[in-house]
């Protein structure tokens, strides 16, 4: 019963904190991107907007065979329907359009240009809207042609479960340690989300923005560490002189959920008041070329980020299976009462979930950024994924944060082959609510006897 309380009120504070601030468009695919190279650009008109540009479109149109296919009209407007850009698919059937900036920009194919045996297959997807991050260039992609569908079907399901497994580890990483902080205190930490946009932007200004203003320039890998190490201290803070101090005065659970999204709320502001509203994207690592694996491409980067990702919840794992400290955390959260008696130091416990539980978050929070962008507003995006992976893998049950985090970032990405990429998040949401339909507990989670 604890625990369905627990749920509601955090469903329901979502819900206000939705009403009173608003949430923004979806977070951008998170497929790999490239930086525009404008000079390798296929031949096509230039209009000024798209001079010194480091955003762009780009796309290959293919046939059912997988033949390219040449001479193909493609035109990019912008969001007030001006047109910026227009490109024709050279031999190898590729295209590429400078755009003057960030934005939602609309790419229409001219079907009159397609060759007579070549048709589009799904003519409502023409135009297609795409969303262009800070220092990116995107594809499109356009269906043509009547050739093998099975095979591109399962071409595109290949390169989409690829995509779902990144951003399922993504997820799965900053979700263990939302669910090792409600185990181990029974909180629901709506701050949990800001933590992750804390890491991104910190370590973007050691990356970039320090550069920028006169400082010495950081490299991605060392900024990030600095940054995981500094966000984990700042959660162990919030323990130690925060949440400690008013669990002993015995505040209720509720009152320090509260607590919570006022704290996630005021990290979010000054987030945006110091670091502007624009998405930003990190210096290194950017424009790298994708590395073929059968029908799946993948830059180098989304390779490391993905090993990454699988090795640290290994050892999180591991930790928790293997070593005293993990040992002592299981005890606290299956009983703190016992633990405290058995000798284990509850506050000091608490403190290691927090530290670890916050770094966790940061490393997702510059993983994302990395793969995507990072803005002010991404660590709430990605709350409501969060707390669905920690729900569906079972609550209070890190293994199943893992899973339920893998399963979310699969439905997403696999829903958008079939449905319009603003609603890959509620596909997620509905799978959520499928599982527990049928396993109340979750994946991993527990029955348990409530009377």
């Amino acid at each position: 019963m604890l625990r369905t309380r627990l749920v509601a009120a955090a469903m329901g504070a979502m819900w206000l904190v939705t009403v009173l601030v608003g949430v923004p468009a979806a977070a951008a695919a998170t497929a790999p991107a490239h930086a525009a190279d404008t000079s390798l650009a296929p031949p096509g008109r230039i209009l000024p907007a798209q001079q010194e540009s480091d955003e762009g479109i780009r796309g290959a149109i293919r046939d059912g065979e997988g033949e390219p296919v040449p001479d193909v009209v493609l035109i990019v407007s912008d969001s007030d329907g001006n047109e910026v850009g227009e490109a024709t698919t050279d031999e190898n059937g590729q295209w590429e359009v400078g755009v003057p900036g960030p934005g939602t920009y609309s790419v229409l194919l001219d079907e009159a240009t397609l060759p007579e045996d070549v048709e589009l297959r799904d003519a409502e997807r023409n135009p297609l809207e795409v969303r262009v991050t800070s220092g990116r260039t995107v594809p499109a992609v356009f269906q043509v042609g009547e050739g093998d569908t099975g095979r591109q079907q399962l071409e595109s399901i290949a390169r989409a479960t690829a995509n779902g497994l990144k951003f399922g580890l993504i997820i799965a990483m900053a979700a263990v340690g939302l669910s090792l902080i409600f185990s181990t205190t029974g909180l629901i930490n709506f701050a949990h989300g800001e933590l992750v946009a804390l890491g991104a932007m910190l370590t973007w200004y050691l990356n970039v923005g320090l550069a920028g203003d006169g400082g010495p320039y950081i490299p991605l890998i060392l900024a990030g560490a600095i940054v995981i190490l500094a966000v984990g201290l700042f959660g162990g803070g919030l323990e130690r002189w925060l949440f400690r101090p008013l669990r002993r005065r015995r505040l209720g659970i509720f009152q320090l959920l509260i607590i919570t999204i006022g704290l996630g709320l005021a990290i979010r502001h000054v987030l945006l008041l110091v670091f502007g509203g624009s998405p930003r994207t990190y210096r290194d690592f950017v424009g790298q070329s994708a590395v073929s694996i059968g029908p799946i491409s993948l830059t180098p980067r989304d390779m490391v980020i993905m090993a990454a990702s699988a090795l640290i919840l290994a050892a999180v794992a591991t930790m928790l299976q293997r070593t005293r400290t993990g040992k002592a955390i299981r005890a606290v959260a299956d009983n703190p009462a016992l633990a405290s008696a058995s000798g284990i130091d509850v506050d000091r416990v608490i403190l290691t979930v927090w530290i670890t539980g916050a770094g966790l978050a940061a490393t997702g929070g510059i993983f994302f950024g990395s793969a995507v962008s990072v803005d002010w507003f991404m660590g709430f995006r990605l709350l409501l994924l969060m707390f669905a992976a920690v729900i569906l893998g079972g609550i209070g049950t890190y293994y199943g944060a893992m899973a339920g985090g893998i399963v979310i970032g699969l439905v997403t990405e696999l829903s958008v082959l079939w449905f319009p990429s603003e609603l890959k998040y509620m596909w997620a949401l509905l799978a959520l609510i499928v599982v527990l339909l049928v396993r109340p507990q979750g994946i991993l989670g527990r029955r348990e006897r409530v009377g």
